[in-house]
């Protein structure tokens, strides 16, 4: 296993100001109790403390929730402040924020643009397609309100993505999310799969049907691929290029082992993803125990080895390598050898797409190998703010410039 990880830090826990109709982390109560539930500066600070002391490339730390905004900006200064008091000299640290967006506003993107947090911000797609599920406690939608955190952002010249929960509310309009994204100026896109499961084991209402998910992937790559491979970031497209390029898996999910973060819940209990905060899978707590002890513990170990615990129909599946069985949580029941409830979605996909993935990633290979020579000659690099020359899509300054 990789020694390297990133924190998941739930400071609000499920506590959020949204009532999104198929949000999996409001049933947390269940576990921690009714009430506001916030993380303390006595939390904060150990847990700080502990994981800057860690010798990492990277110390990367994701807020999420719930709804992390709801802390307040006092509470993020002061984490920003035992980052900086706790980390050595020249320890690089990235903080990234998951938001509805709903309470931004120009103090939030003052402070956000000053400490290069990068903001992931939810929006479904157009208002009647969002609307039907990211409402507020009496059913209002929330789009224009997103909208309007978006700005902020904006304004304040943070960096940020959007995340786009693909459910039956908008499976069937991919080309209208593209297209009405890139209209609101955003290029960098994350698609996400919404599957949940009843007690039987059968796909909730709200969640995207496999099939959907098959083809609102292939619609997208066919808009991406056309004319914006190196003006849109589409998070998994990424990913998949980088798998196949250096054979590292960037997203959990193309991976063959979980153990990639831990989530550190508001009082300090960590779990090892975010879909499985269960009492069952409890490995500690960060006041407690290190980080260390943590990562060798018995639990984590069978936690990792759950994901290639895979149908047998996987072992003959061309593409595996790619897909690596899918998410853990998207597979039926508590068998892990069941098959993932989006497997015909998944190989629509990659049948469609696999051949011009490889392709890129061919084209991608020599631009890194020019850029190498480039260097070696001592030719200046790119300005900061161009394509990166690697071909990723990303600007440099966010690519191999960094």
């Amino acid at each position: 296993m990789n020694h390297c990880f990133s924190l998941l830090v739930k400071p609000a826990s499920y506590c959020c100001n949204l009532r999104c109709a198929y949000c999996f982390y409001l049933k947390k109560s269940e576990v921690f109790g009714e009430g506001c539930l916030k993380m303390d500066d006595h939390v904060l600070s150990v847990m700080m403390q502990k994981f800057m002391a860690l010798r990492m490339p990277v110390s990367s730390i994701g807020w999420q929730g719930g709804e992390p905004t709801l802390m307040g900006l006092d509470f993020f200064r002061r984490a920003v402040a035992l980052q900086k008091q706790f980390a050595s000299p020249g320890q690089r640290i990235a903080n990234a924020l998951q938001t509805n967006g709903t309470l931004l506003d120009d103090e939030w993107g003052a402070f956000l643009h000053e400490n290069l947090f990068l903001v992931g911000i939810s929006l479904d797609g157009p208002p009647d397609m969002h609307n039907l599920n990211r409402v507020w406690a009496d059913g209002r939608g929330s789009h224009e309100d997103v909208l309007r955190g978006m700005n902020v952002l904006r304004r304040n010249k943070v960096e940020f993505n959007v995340l786009t929960l693909v459910s039956s509310a908008n499976q069937d309009h991919p080309l209208a999310i593209y297209k009405y994204l890139k209209e609101l100026g955003v290029m960098y896109h994350q698609y996400i799969e919404c599957v949940e499961f009843d007690g039987n084991g059968t796909l909730m209402p709200f969640s995207v049907a496999p099939e959907k998910w098959g083809e609102f992937l292939c619609t997208i790559f066919d808009e991406w691929y056309k004319s914006d491979v190196r003006a849109v970031s589409v998070r998994l497209f990424d990913s998949i290029l980088v798998k196949i390029l250096d054979g590292y898996p960037n997203l959990c999910m193309l991976g063959s082992d979980c153990r990639q973060y831990f989530v550190v819940e508001y009082n300090g209990d960590i779990f090892p993803c975010d879909f499985h905060v269960k009492m069952e899978w409890r490995l500690g707590n960060i006041v407690k125990d290190e980080f260390k002890t943590l990562m060798a513990s018995p639990s984590y170990r069978e936690f990792g080895a759950r994901k290639h615990k895979l149908n047998q129909q996987c072992a003959t599946c061309e593409y595996l390598s790619l897909c690596a069985g899918c998410c853990p949580k998207n597979r039926p029941g508590h068998d892990t050898v069941n098959l993932s409830a989006l497997c015909k979605g998944w190989k629509m996909f990659y049948g469609h797409t696999i051949e011009r993935f490889k392709e890129l990633a061919k084209k991608i290979a020599m631009e890194r190998k020019e850029l190498t020579r480039q260097r070696a000659m001592g030719l200046p690099p790119p300005g900061r703010n161009v394509p990166c020359p690697c071909g990723s899509g990303k600007k440099y300054k966010n690519c191999c410039g960094a």
